[in-house]
C-alpha cells in the first residue's frame, strides 16, 4: 500500500499517515459560513482537501474514508445580513448553502461523505447540532475549564497547559500581539465565547444559560465528535484559522476528554496578481465571477493545483490561460479513449504531501509520451476527469477565422517587406488577450479563451 506522508502543523514536520483505523479514515475541513458567494480564496481549501480525499480513496478504498466539512448557518455576519436585506436568516443560508454546494461541484468537487450515511449528513449545518453543543459547554463547566458570566458562557484557556502548541505561541505572547475582546465579565482577555445571549431580533436556543447561541469555536469541536468521534485523523483549512479557531477547538475538545484530530493540514492563501485580494484593490471576485466571465471550473482547478498547498498561491490571467491551453490538448487526447490508468509516479506524488506541481508536471511527461490511459487515470485522480470532456473543450470555440485572414495577409505582406513590426505588434496584443497564437507555413492559427468577445480584437485586427 502507498505509503501517504502529510505536514502536520502540530509538529511542523513531514508525517508518515497512520490511520486510527484504516477501514474507516476520518477527515474533517472547515466549511463556510454562508452568507454570501465564495470568493476565489475560498476554493483553494476545498479543491487542496478534495484531492486529499480522492487520495485517500484511491490508496484505502472509496468505502473506507469518511470527509466531513460543515456549514457555519449561524453567525453575526448571517445575522447583519439578513438585517440589511431584509430577509428571514434561514433564506439566506439556505440560498447561499446552495451557491456554495453549485460552485464547488463546478470546480470538481466531491461531495463529502461518511461511511455507511448519506452525503447531507456529512455536511451538517450547525443548527442542527446546537444539543451537541450545549452538552459539551456543559461538560466543560463542570470540568472546570468554562465558566458561565452574564449570560455567557466562556472558555478558561489558562486551564489548558498546551494552549499555544498548534500556532507555535504563549498565551502572553497573543495577548501582546492580537486583538483580543475585552469585557468586563471575563476573567482573562484570552478566555473566549462559548455561549452568548440572545435578544429577540438574533437567533437563539433554550439553554441552562437562557436564550441564546454558540460561539463559533464550540461548533466544530461538536459536530466533528458527534460525526467522526472523540478522535479522528485528519483536521484541515485554511492557515487563517490556524488562531484561533482551531487553537481553541483544540482546547476545548482536549479538555472535554477528546483524542481529537491527530493531523492538522493548513493551506496557504491567494492572491491576485501578485496582490492581496481585496474590494479595495478592485481585484476581489468570486468563483461565480470567474464561471460567468466563461472561466471553466476545470481550469480555475487547475490553476489551483500548479502551486503546492503549503505555498501562497498567486492567480494570474497568464496562468489562467495556459491552463485552458493545457487542459484543451489534454482533453483531446483522451477523448477517444475508454480505458484508464492511474500512474503510480502520479499517486507517489500526492502522496508525498499532495505535491500537484509535482503530479501535474509528470502529467505533461505523460501526454508527451502519447501515454493517453495513463494521463486519463491521472486527469480522474487530481479531479479534472469525471469520465467525460467538458462540453467546452469538446466544441471547436470561437470562430476567429476572419481575423486569422486579416493576420495572415500582415504577415505575408511583412515576409515580402522583411518588416515585421506590425505582425509583432499584433501578436503582443493578441497573446495580452489571452488569445493562443500559432504561425506555421500553413498559416495562422488563433484561440481564443472560452467566453471570449470578439469585439475585443477591435483595433487589434
Amino acid at each position: 500500500m502507498t505509503t501517504i506522508k502529510l505536514h502536520n502543523t502540530k509538529t511542523r514536520t513531514k508525517e508518515d499517515f497512520v490511520p486510527i483505523n484504516p477501514d474507516d479514515v476520518r477527515m474533517y475541513v472547515c466549511g463556510p459560513t454562508v452568507y454570501d458567494r465564495a470568493h476565489i480564496g475560498n476554493a483553494r481549501p476545498v479543491i487542496v482537501f478534495d484531492v486529499l480525499y480522492r487520495l485517500l480513496r484511491h490508496v484505502y478504498g472509496a468505502d473506507h474514508v469518511s470527509y466531513v466539512r460543515n456549514f457555519t448557518d449561524v453567525d453575526d455576519k448571517i445575522n447583519a445580513r439578513a438585517a440589511s436585506a431584509g430577509r428571514p436568516i434561514s433564506e439566506i443560508t439556505a440560498e447561499t448553502t446552495q451557491w456554495f454546494l453549485d460552485d464547488m461541484a463546478a470546480v470538481g468537487a466531491l461531495q463529502p461523505s461518511i461511511k455507511g450515511a448519506a452525503h447531507q449528513k456529512a455536511m451538517p449545518r450547525a443548527t442542527a447540532y446546537i444539543a451537541e453543543m450545549v452538552a459539551m459547554t456543559e461538560d466543560l463547566i463542570a470540568k472546570g475549564h468554562a465558566y458561565e458570566a452574564e449570560g455567557h458562557v466562556l472558555f478558561r484557556v489558562r486551564s489548558y497547559e498546551n494552549y499555544g502548541s498548534l500556532s507555535g505561541r504563549s498565551v502572553d505572547d497573543m495577548i501582546a500581539g492580537a486583538r483580543v475582546e475585552v469585557a468586563p465579565y471575563k476573567e482573562d482577555p484570552m478566555d473566549f465565547v462559548l455561549w452568548k445571549p440572545s435578544d429577540a431580533d438574533t437567533p437563539g436556543w433554550d439553554s441552562p444559560w437562557g436564550k441564546g447561541r454558540p460561539g463559533w469555536h464550540i461548533e466544530c469541536s461538536a459536530m466533528a465528535e458527534a460525526l467522526l468521534g472523540s478522535e479522528f485523523d485528519i483536521h484541515g483549512g485554511g492557515n487563517d484559522l490556524t488562531f484561533p479557531h482551531h487553537e481553541n477547538e483544540i482546547a476545548q475538545s482536549k479538555c472535554a476528554g477528546h483524542g481529537f484530530a491527530r493531523y492538522w493540514m493548513h493551506n496557504e492563501m491567494l492572491q491576485v496578481e501578485g496582490k492581496k485580494m481585496s474590494k479595495s484593490l478592485g481585484n476581489f471576485f468570486t468563483v461565480r465571477d470567474l464561471l460567468d466571465q466563461g472561466v471553466p471550473g476545470e481550469v480555475i482547478r487547475f490553476v489551483m493545483l500548479s502551486t503546492h498547498y503549503r505555498k501562497p498561491m498567486d492567480w494570474t490571467e497568464k496562468k489562467r490561460v495556459e491552463a485552458e491551453k493545457t487542459l484543451r490538448k489534454w482533453y483531446e487526447q483522451v477523448g477517444e479513449t475508454k480505458d484508464e490508468v492511474v500512474p503510480q509516479s502520479v499517486v507517489d506524488l500526492l502522496a508525498d504531501d499532495l505535491n500537484t506541481h509535482g503530479a501535474l508536471t509528470e502529467m505533461h511527461k505523460l501526454s508527451a509520451a502519447g501515454d493517453t490511459d495513463g494521463l486519463r487515470g491521472a486527469l480522474t485522480v487530481v479531479g479534472l476527469f469525471d469520465g467525460g470532456v467538458p462540453d467546452w473543450a469538446a466544441t471547436q470555440g470561437i470562430d476567429l477565422s476572419a481575423q486569422e485572414a486579416r493576420f495572415a495577409s500582415v504577415r505575408e505582406a511583412a515576409m515580402q517587406s522583411k518588416d515585421f513590426a506590425e505582425v509583432d505588434r499584433i501578436k503582443s496584443a493578441l497573446l495580452e488577450l489571452g488569445i493562443e497564437v500559432q504561425m506555421s507555413k500553413a498559416g495562422v492559427k488563433l484561440t481564443a479563451p472560452s467566453g471570449f468577445d470578439v469585439a475585443r480584437l477591435e483595433g487589434v485586427l
